[in-house]
């Protein structure tokens, strides 16, 4: 009987506590990627306020931005209207 409630019944049975790990695993797991990603955006944050090679190619990316003396030539099929930044 003594078995049969460690392993089924109580607040702190064998089934609830491998449950709770598999849990505090996926968590674990799911930490490990927004710390990934939150390097990833501050790396993005510091490349957009500090590095004026980045200002420009999004200018000339997303605005068709260009500097004095230089020419656009724009092909059929050129995609060069999206409006999506790297």
């Amino acid at each position: 009987m003594a078995g049969y409630f460690a392993v089924f019944g109580g607040e702190y049975s064998l089934l609830e506590m491998q449950r709770i790990r598999q849990e505090r695993a996926l968590e674990q797991q799911r930490l490990v990627q927004a710390e990934a990603e939150l390097v990833r955006l501050r790396a993005r944050v510091d490349s957009l306020e500090n590095d004026s090679a980045t200002i420009e190619r999004i200018a000339r990316e997303k605005w068709g931005m260009i500097r004095p003396g230089e020419r656009v030539y724009r092909f059929e099929g050129d995609s060069a209207g999206r409006d999506t930044v790297r």
